[in-house]
């Protein structure tokens, strides 16, 4: 009878034992006591640009990419008869050559009037001493009248010429300034021009994937017909509703696990970039694992998405650790 106990002794006591590190192991995975989670639902969403000519319309002439092509940010999509633009700006280019010609011409003229001006004072100064030393010899009788009136006149002469090429120094002046306003003008008209030649290019304006092709070849390309609709799939979100009463509970950046119906056992790493200030109306198409209450709170759930697996539009959950408030 006492080694019937003290085996049932020894197989208690090692029971325990066996049990202890599985109770302890347990408590380090298990859920701790007051956490709880909520689980949200929406739908996938990602950045969409429709895209399109602007400030040309011309036909299609290259549409190298269809449906589905991933595109990297700059890459040509498509282009349009450019041979208008591009003889506008060869014209624009000619008009700057010569407007930059008279440039010249002028800054060669007003230098050339510059200098007669200088001439002509010069001159003036001469025709003043003479005038002035006829003037003396006439009053002292060594001189003649007429020798006098002769050099006042060339003085008068002489003075007339200073003023005449003065103004024609103003009009060099002020015709050099006409025409470099001119060239500014030719100069701003052909850049505007190469502007808009550029804009016979259509380029991505990030990396995506795209989602609508909707032209073809020879179609009139303008300004607001759509050509692609390019979708960022890098950086996709989940667009979910959280009760009014869990909302204290939910943090901006916390990590949310995302799961979808198509990839079943798969967990895609989130988190919460945005919660709306405002609280709305539940929307007609928001299921939720919770009771629905009648005020929502808007929730956006970012997501990497370097494989391209989730897709505008996919269902998604959500599934946020609810924090004390």
């Amino acid at each position: 009878m006492l080694g019937f106990t003290l085996l049932l002794f020894l197989v208690a006591a090692g029971y325990a034992l066996w049990r202890w590190p599985i109770a302890a192991l347990r408590s380090l995975f298990e859920r701790p006591a007051g956490a709880a989670f909520v689980l949200v639902s929406g739908n996938i969403e990602a950045h969409e640009s429709v895209l399109s000519f602007t400030e040309v319309e011309a036909p299609i002439v290259a549409l190298p990419f269809d449906e589905g092509a991933e595109v990297k940010r700059g890459t040509v999509l498509a282009r349009v008869d450019d041979r208008p633009y591009r003889q506008q700006v060869q014209v624009d280019r000619a008009a700057l050559a010569a407007a930059a010609a008279r440039v010249t011409l002028d800054e060669n003229s007003l230098l050339a009037a510059k200098h007669t001006v200088t001439s002509d004072g010069a001159d003036l100064a001469e025709k003043k001493l003479d005038y002035a030393r006829a003037e003396a010899l006439a009053k002292t009788g060594t001189g003649t009248i007429q020798a006098r009136d002769l050099a006042l006149t060339a003085q008068k002469q002489s003075v007339a010429a200073l003023e005449r090429d003065k103004a024609n120094l103003a009009v060099a002046a002020a015709n050099l300034d006409v025409d470099r306003a001119n060239e500014k003008g030719a100069a701003a008209k052909l850049k505007a021009d190469e502007l808009t030649l550029g804009y016979t290019t259509l380029r991505a304006p990030f990396s995506g994937v795209i989602a609508v092709r909707e032209a073809e070849l020879g179609e009139l390309a303008g300004p607001g017909v759509a050509i692609f609709t390019l979708d960022d799939l890098d950086h996709v979100w989940l667009r979910a509703y959280v009760n009014e009463r869990d909302l204290g509970k939910v943090r901006f950046g916390e990590p949310v696990a995302v799961t979808t119906d198509t990839y079943p056992g798969k967990i895609y790493k989130g988190r919460i970039g945005f919660i709306s200030p405002q609280a709305e109306f539940t929307p007609k198409t928001v299921e939720t694992h919770a009771e629905r209450v009648t005020l929502v709170y808007r929730i956006r759930i970012d997501i990497n998405n370097p494989t391209h697996e989730l897709l505008p539009g996919m269902p998604a959950d959500g599934r946020i650790r609810l924090l004390p408030p």
